[in-house]
């Protein structure tokens, strides 16, 4: 079997075998193809696509070239999350002891940030002591115990993603459905739960821009699931503005505290309690998805959500007791106003950009990010402001440019009237 072939095939549009699928991902895994044949492969994927079959070979071809997680000998059914990125998308760090404290069983392996969209790992890993470094042991023993662990990817979980990725990453390949599509599956399937909830985001702050775009991709996942016997529920939510108030590791942190302390934002309780709602149906805790978000919203209101987090940030290791004076910043700045009026718009690439800036994420893999340093929404879409009000708190330290004020408020738009407010989550699809 030659590549030159393959790529030959993709080019003309004529449909890949599984097996010639296979071969091109297990050898190119194993180094025996190099970077500038895939490359040329991958650019035929991205002008031409790949068939329903074909992204379905090409998923199972990716969970094949490493481990796959067997979670069968935990009891009950197992749930996941995963988000295909956003500004200030700290989720997990609210829904997964939530979820756990309805009685599902969360066992989630989670990934780092690059560029403006932050990883869950580096949230939790801003926490003073806390390990994600979990041993397999380690990690069923939590989930036993407490029904949730959320631990960094294992380096042999679908090593074939790993390398793709980081090279589609500079052959500009990124954008393509089939590619999207079985990057995520992939690594979700091998993950080994049963119930998978997507959370995928739409507008400036994500990487589908579009609502048609989300769509189109939460149709290709589910379809992929399906082909793997897999229940997934796809959320399409709103990423024009950033999720919640906070923006960068320990600052989102803070935010996801606060939401378990019932004083959060709104849009992010809203988002955790819808979702978990679907999990405690399809777990068959409640016999409703309606049950289930009433289910969540007691948990959180008697703080069980917030009592299972510090649960489980204790059992991996963190030495903090409370989080007064988390947030360690030479320099806190305040965004004032120029303007009076409703906020219409927040930019949330903008913002995301700017954080990634200050040190609050990474522009390579190599770079080291600043747990501390962010962005603080005070105000939000929707709320009136007068000129002298504080729009935003900027956390810095040793990184800043002379024009990341001005830079910031040309992220804010302001209306004379109030818009109507859109719900976070613009589309639901099972």
């Amino acid at each position: 079997m030659k590549v030159t072939d393959i790529i030959e095939k993709t080019f003309n549009k004529i449909e890949l075998t599984e097996e010639e699928i296979s071969f091109l991902i297990q050898e190119y895994t194993n180094n025996q193809i190099p970077d500038y044949q895939m490359s040329s492969w991958l650019m035929c994927v991205r002008f031409n696509g790949l068939s329903e079959k074909e992204t379905y070979f090409l998923t199972k071809a990716m969970i094949e070239s490493g481990d796959v997680i067997d979670l069968s000998f935990i009891d009950g059914i197992k749930v996941d999350k995963h988000s295909t990125g956003g500004v200030g998308d700290k989720t997990s760090l609210v829904l997964g002891p939530l979820a756990a404290s309805c009685g599902n069983i969360m066992a989630k392996l989670s990934g780092r940030g690059l560029g403006h969209t932050g990883g869950t790992i580096d949230k939790l890993e801003s926490i003073p002591g806390l390990n994600t470094n979990l041993s397999d042991e380690k990690f069923t023993d939590q989930i036993n115990k407490i029904h949730i662990a959320i631990a960094g990817q294992t380096k042999n979980l679908v090593p074939a993603d790993k390398k793709l990725y980081a090279l589609r990453d500079v052959t500009q390949t990124v954008n393509s459905l089939p590619l999207i599509t079985s990057s995520i599956m992939s690594k979700k399937i091998a993950s080994g739960a049963d119930v998978i909830c997507l959370d995928v985001k739409y507008g400036s702050g994500a990487f589908m821009k579009t609502t048609e775009d989300a769509i189109k991709l939460s149709e290709a996942m589910i379809n992929i699931a399906h082909k793997f016997d897999k229940k997934v529920i796809c959320f399409i939510t709103d990423m024009e503005h950033p999720l919640g108030k906070g923006i960068g590791n320990r600052i989102e942190v803070i935010d996801a505290v606060n939401c378990l302390q019932n004083k959060g934002p709104k849009d992010l309780e809203d988002l955790c309690v819808t979702i978990c709602g679907y999990m405690n149906y399809y777990s068959n805790i409640t016999k409703s998805v309606e049950d289930g978000m009433k289910l969540a919203l007691e948990k959180l209101r008697d703080f069980s959500a917030y009592n299972k987090f510090i649960e489980m940030i204790q059992m991996q290791g963190a030495k903090v007791t409370n989080f007064d004076n988390f947030i360690e910043a030479k320099k806190v700045i305040p965004l004032l106003s120029k303007s009076e009026g409703y906020i219409s718009r927040i930019d949330a690439l903008s913002l995301g950009l700017i954080a990634l800036e200050l040190g609050a994420g990474r522009e390579t893999k190599e770079d080291i990010i600043d747990p501390n340093v962010g962005l603080y929404l005070n105000k939000q879409i929707g709320e009136y402001v007068t000129r002298g009000d504080i729009l935003l708190y900027i956390y810095a330290n040793d990184k800043w440019s002379d024009d990341i004020i001005d830079r910031l408020y040309l992220a804010y738009k302001f209306s004379s009237e109030a818009k109507e407010e859109k719900p976070i989550i613009y589309k639901i699809i099972e």
